[in-house]
């Protein structure tokens, strides 16, 4: 039972904490509320487990709110912003955050090539970001459970037109597993069972 040693980020196939970018757009009252792809609670639960795995796998965080400023909208909700503490949030007035440069630059100053991508609706907020970092050279992983659209259909709609574009799709579940990898990785076996169970995944027996 003799494990490699950690492969090289810049040249691994699968996602780490030490090659990617966490993308989190527009998780706001209103976005919420107007969810219809899934069962809003489970939503909530979703992203916050999604978060806190990048949390607790010192994954960078790009986070972005759109008419904050404006006053037409309110900020990130509590559960996600007691989980980011000082994390900046970029403030927009474009439907596609691609478009802002603040939000642009930020993401660019990290220097990763894997963004995984979460953002209220999917038709729109993670659609256009999506196709416009695939053409830029951007590996783009959607977590296809902790996002949302206005219908079923809408999301399947934009979650086939991003994967058409070049995306990945991937979920919270296997997100952290690829993150652990292996179990002989002590420091972060606690939080990987922690975060699992915040997202209900795993039943106390």
């Amino acid at each position: 039972m003799t494990s490699y040693a950690p492969r090289d980020p810049q040249t691994d196939r699968l996602l780490s904490p030490d090659n990617s970018v966490f993308v989190l757009i527009d998780y706001q009252p209103i976005q919420i509320q107007s969810i219809e792809s899934m069962n809003r609670f489970q939503l909530v639960q979703n992203i916050v487990a999604t978060t806190k795995l990048m949390v607790d796998f010192h994954v960078p965080i790009i986070l972005s709110t759109v008419n904050v400023a404006t006053g037409r909208n309110k900020d990130t909700i509590a559960p996600l912003k007691d989980l980011l503490g000082d994390t900046p949030s970029y403030d927009r007035t474009t439907i596609n955050a691609w478009e802002d440069r603040e939000f642009n630059e930020a993401l660019q100053a990290t220097g990763r090539h894997n963004l995984i991508m979460t953002a209220l609706w999917t038709e729109a907020c993670l659609t256009f970001p999506a196709i416009d970092a695939l053409a830029e050279g951007y590996d783009v992983y959607p977590v296809v459970d902790a996002i949302g659209g206005t219908s079923v259909d809408a999301h399947e709609a934009a979650l086939r037109r991003v994967e058409q574009a070049g995306a990945r799709p991937t979920s919270f579940t296997q997100l952290a597993c690829e993150f652990q990898r292996d179990w002989n990785r002590t420091d972060t076996v606690k939080s990987f069972f922690d975060d699992l169970s915040s997202a209900g995944k795993f039943l106390e027996l």
